[in-house]
């Protein structure tokens, strides 16, 4: 009677570990899918989604498949905690992703970290997220606004030395630190900032601001706007004349495949530094392109790039640790190199931010033309994570 105990409870434990090993792996998506950043949430979910097939159509992870549960964060951080909340406690997700808007990633990550779970951005710009208030339990596998504006001064100073600048971003987190980030970067080069202003989310009236361009006689503008907030920003800056006297540069989020369209002849001529264009010319990207067409019938940007290289991330970690298990996922993440369309990141242990090549793109016809790049090392900068 007893062995048969024993045999019984034997054959329970195997078929636990057997149910387990079987589990899915669920990651959850926290992204807007209505409202001004949309367009964004939508090549988000596209580079999941791609990778997410690709993965599962190859076997999975060590025999488990990926299983993408989204909820639509509206780019407000308030719903984006509830909308995580739920994907934590009801869904169980074994990881978190997709967040956008910088303040969204801020207040997700608090959530993860008392909730034992890890998150990546693959969009937020804003430098504190892997700055002075970074998490043990957040990771960001694309460009902080750093990089970026690293990447983006480096032209400027070849192409518009000693340039008179002025700054509009939208008041929030990304905004003022995109903003901050440049400007640091434009003294270093001996450029000049004339002027700044924040307007608020989802503004429709950008003329306000254009008595005091004006007035600081600006040769540069820099913005970080994003969305549709930057069709109506382009389109009222056309409408004023104002773009025939000045050179626009901006975020890599300020002007994509998702708005361009809608900007129009406006977006002509817009510089920016990115992690991620279509004209790489690698076998990696040529192949990632290919296949992002003919799923989507669209071109990917950097946030459709990154977040499909974000799984592949999740994969090659998975493989390392063997486990969903937090502290062993954290770990194996720290340092982790891995392939992208991009080229190879790396994820720095010291602050979890990715180490990438950097491009400035220029529209040119209505698309984007790689003008410039530096390495990552270049662009990085310093880690400033004080937490772990």
């Amino acid at each position: 009677m007893r062995l048969m105990k024993y045999a019984a409870a034997a054959a329970m434990a195997m078929w636990s570990l057997s149910a387990v090993a079987q589990e899915p792996i669920r990651i959850g998506v926290v992204t807007p899918l209505s409202g001004t950043y949309a367009g964004i949430g939508q090549q988000v979910r596209w580079g999941l989604e791609l990778a997410a097939k690709e993965i599962n159509d190859a076997g999975g992870i060590k025999g488990r498949k990926l299983e993408l549960i989204f909820e639509d964060e509206e780019a407000n951080p308030s719903v984006a905690v509830q909308k995580a909340e739920k994907l934590i406690q009801v869904n169980k997700v074994h990881f978190v992703t997709g967040t956008v808007n910088s303040a969204s990633t801020l207040a997700v990550g608090q959530l993860a970290e008392r909730s034992g779970v890890l998150i990546a951005t693959t969009v937020s710009f804003a430098d504190s997220i892997t700055g002075d208030r970074c998490s043990p339990n957040v990771f960001r596998v694309n460009a902080k606004a750093g990089q970026q504006s690293a990447a983006l001064a480096a032209w400027l100073a070849k192409e518009k030395p000693k340039s008179t600048v002025y700054f509009l971003g939208p008041d929030y987190e990304m905004g003022r630190s995109t903003v901050a980030a440049f400007k640091a970067n434009v003294l270093r080069v001996g450029a000049n900032p004339v002027g700044e202003v924040f307007a608020p989310l989802d503004t429709k009236d950008y003329t306000q601001y254009f008595g005091q361009l004006r007035a600081a006689r600006a040769q540069v503008l820099y913005t970080s706007v994003a969305g549709n907030d930057t069709v109506r920003l382009f389109t009222q800056l056309a409408e004023f004349g104002l773009l025939k006297s000045l050179t626009v540069l901006g975020a890599s989020g300020t002007v994509t495949a998702q708005n361009i369209g809608a900007i129009g002849p406006a977006a002509e001529g817009f510089v920016t530094g990115v992690g991620y264009s279509a004209e790489i010319k690698t076998p990696e990207n040529q192949k990632f392109l290919a296949a992002f067409r003919a799923a989507f019938k669209a071109d990917p940007d950097l946030y459709g790039a990154d977040s499909y290289g974000l799984l592949f991330a999740y994969k090659a970690a998975f493989e390392k640790a063997g486990t969903t298990d937090t502290d062993k996922m954290r770990e194996a993440f720290r340092g982790l190199k891995w392939n992208t369309p991009q080229g190879e990141k790396t994820i720095r242990p010291g602050d979890h931010q990715a180490i990438q090549p950097m491009y400035v793109v220029r529209v040119q016809n209505g698309k984007f033309v790689i003008a410039n790049q530096i390495s990552g090392d270049e662009a990085i900068g310093e880690d400033t994570c004080k937490r772990f």
